[in-house]
């Protein structure tokens, strides 16, 4: 890196960027709602309305050095609702997370190349139609608005940068107000516009797709033509990256660095061609070098992918970020395409927010609008344990909790509302064509459940198989007790379930099967069911946040486990179980047909940062994640963390500002997340391998 870009750096860790920024309540934007209600307002142009107030109060800021604009200084973007038009609304309608639209990939290839006008000359041909309906014109208007006022934001930020100077930004600005971009610089500042306006607009986990396919042809260009040279085309790439982390607390999530910003690097093409090219391996690089949270690196691989790019992930991984996590083309593309993806489609997936896989573009999916907890269905059952006189008939009562429970959500998941999105609108594929926001449905309209607490589950069905129906060294009164008591008094039934049992994890076909079955059960449970919209329900093995919430109150259960003691995040083996090694737990996972349960949600394995002492622990790291995916695992995220950095820095959190730990499916500062989580990520490195 040089100078400029170290300077900016530490500029942006040392939050002296965040003087300039204001609240909506200081701007008298905060309660439009209120003005909105009594005027009563349609939703959508309540958007609009309140897109037009923020870019009004947005004040342009450039940073000492920079190049590549736009800043956030509006702490929040105000809701469009009162707290009783929310709850009027929530009386007619299933409501996820906020309500406002999140996890989507936009066609950011054909936006960056096309830029607004172009958007807006098809806008007026649409317009034109005179079969349109009422409400498709009006629908049009507002996202033509839309990009006027994003015009008119862009080139009064233009107009500062030529008052302070900076006449190359100033032009690069004028340009992409307008047209598509033809440079290097230009995608990124386009791009970067683009993002910057989609958190304004109110959306939220907003990804950046499959960046170095889109963009590569740009910096190709350039270097080609040599108006650029590949050290330039570098820190315009930090740069950038750099203006992903400058607004990252301001998006909303979870926890503070839960803000979607993900980007998928390489994957295989519908012709074979293995993607990964010169901007892949030098967006590795920036990560590398910046160690930053932002963006969240996704590597798309499979078992042809040469070592050397297994090799740069894992230097990534030794740094401690997190990331990257690796998605199998060879699992994930069957996978969808066995679910009802066109082949196009499905070689073109992204990942959400965390893991979930989506499809620029055409994707109006809610991959994480609900979670089963295997933890607790299992412990649930063995109340009536006595009723059945065999394994197989106790284990179809398993799979029918399942399916009864993921009916109860699906009824649950009726009459789905989500707030207008008119700029996300804009660069969706067929929504100007449909006249129609993106919210009501696009091209793919499926649903995801997450699964929490498979590999606890899968130890308990090993347990009470093993110990009850096969071995009988305990009776279903014995074993009910037990953990209604919380194996208080049951010392040996404890030492039992928790030290003399096959666990998933342990490369043990005992165990190991049952979870072959478990999975197989998960995706059949929700096979035929279709939501509201005509989509499908998507199995998937991640947890998101719901593996803090379902481990909180579930009790005791028949693996050994106590209550208090937690489930393990993802896709991962119990915490407290012994674990031979890495290879172990890798053939563990990778048993189950993972096609079938294609929603996403790493094999998690944390790494003490003892482990990688030489440059060869970084190929031996490599060789161990391409065997994780010749073996057909589905997707893998890596944590190198020190367990005496994590405790001291919650004594001394001033020391530690940029110690990042992987939480779920996305990186955060440590310092910065609630205990529950830091605790959490604490107890997994007491058991990492």
């Amino acid at each position: 890196m040089n100078q400029r870009i170290e300077n900016l750096k530490e500029y942006i860790l040392d939050k002296k960027h965040h003087q300039y920024r204001r609240t909506p309540e200081s701007l008298g934007i905060a309660a439009l709602n209120e003005t909105f209600h009594r005027e009563q307002v349609a939703p959508g142009d309540r958007a609009e309305r309140m897109f037009a107030a923020m870019l009004a109060n947005e004040t342009p800021v450039i940073l000492p050095g920079e190049t590549i604009l736009l800043t956030r200084t509006i702490t929040r973007v105000p809701d469009l609702f009162t707290e009783e038009e929310w709850k009027e609304i929530r009386s007619k309608h299933y409501i996820h997370e906020s309500g406002y639209l999140s996890n989507l990939s936009a066609n950011y290839r054909d936006m960056v190349a096309e830029g607004f006008d172009a958007r807006k000359a098809k806008i007026d041909t649409r317009l034109q139609d005179v079969k349109l309906t009422k409400e498709e014109r009006h629908q049009l208007e507002i996202m033509r608005n839309y990009i006027e006022l994003s015009q008119t934001f862009l080139m009064r930020y233009a107009q500062h940068a030529d008052e302070q100077g900076l006449a190359e930004p100033a032009a690069v600005l004028r340009t992409i107000a307008h047209k598509g971009a033809t440079t290097f610089r230009e995608a990124l500042q386009l791009l970067r516009a683009v993002h910057y306006l989609l958190w304004i607009s109110g959306t939220y986990h907003n990804t950046l797709g499959r960046f170095d396919q889109y963009m590569y042809p740009y910096m190709k260009s350039d270097i080609e033509k040599g108006t650029l040279t590949k050290e330039e085309a570098y820190d315009l790439l930090l740069e950038f990256f750099l203006a992903c982390n400058r607004d990252s607390d301001l998006y909303p999530g979870m926890q503070q660095g839960d803000n979607g910003q993900s980007m998928v690097l390489g994957g295989r093409s519908p012709q074979g061609e293995y993607l990964f090219n010169d901007l892949s391996e030098m967006c590795l690089r920036a990560s590398y070098d910046l160690a930053l949270i932002d963006p969240k690196i996704n590597l798309r691989v499979d078992s042809k992918t040469p070592l050397e790019i297994f090799e740069l992930g894992s230097q990534l991984t030794k740094r401690g970020l997190g990331f990257p996590q690796y998605n199998n083309d060879d699992v994930v593309i069957p996978g969808l395409i066995r679910l009802g993806y066109s082949r196009e489609d499905a070689h073109d997936y992204v990942v959400a927010a965390c893991w979930e896989f989506i499809i620029p573009g055409y994707g109006m999916e809610i991959p994480n609008i609900d979670a089963v907890s295997f933890a607790d269905i299992v412990r649930e059952s063995v109340r009536t344990l006595s009723q059945f006189p065999s394994y197989d008939e106790y284990y179809r009562s398993i799979e029918a909790e399942i399916h009864r429970r993921f009916e109860a959500m699906a009824e649950k998941h009726k009459d789905l509302y989500i707030v207008p999105a008119p700029f996300m609108s804009l660069i969706m594929n067929d929504t100007i064509e449909n006249a129609r926001d993106i919210t009501l449905g696009g091209k793919y309209n499926n649903f995801g459940i997450h699964g929490t607490g498979i590999a606890t589950a899968v130890d308990s069905l090993t347990a009470i198989k093993k110990h009850y129906f096969e071995e009988r060294k305990l009776d279903a009164k014995q074993l009910e007790e037990a953990i209604e008591n919380n194996f208080e008094g049951a010392g040996e039934v404890y030492e039992l379930l928790r030290h003399h049992t096959p666990k998933m994890g342990q490369d043990d076909d005992y165990a190991d099967k049952i979870a072959v079955a478990l999975m197989a059960s998960f995706d059949k449970a929700l096979a035929g069911t279709k939501n509201e919209r005509g989509g499908i329900y998507r199995a998937g093995t991640g947890t998101a946040m719901y593996y803090i919430g379902h481990s909180a109150g579930l009790g005791a259960t028949p693996d050994g486990r106590k209550a208090g003691e937690v489930i393990p995040a993802n896709y991962s083996p119990s915490m407290y179980n012994k674990q031979i090694g890495p290879v172990s737990v890798i053939k563990s996972f990778t048993k189950p047909d993972l096609t079938c349960d294609i929603n996403g949600g790493p094999l998690t394995i944390e790494f003490d940062e003892s482990v990688f002492r030489n440059e060869e622990s970084v190929q031996k790291l490599a060789m161990l994640v391409k065997s994780f995916i010749t073996l057909g695992g589905h997707q893998l995220q890596l944590n190198t963390i020190n367990l005496e950095k994590l405790l001291d820095a919650k004594k001394h959190p001033e020391r530690y500002r940029n110690l990042i730990v992987r939480v779920w499916g996305w990186s955060g500062y440590f310092v910065e997340l609630d205990e529950v989580y830091q605790n959490h990520v604490i107890q997994r490195l007491k058991y990492a391998v």
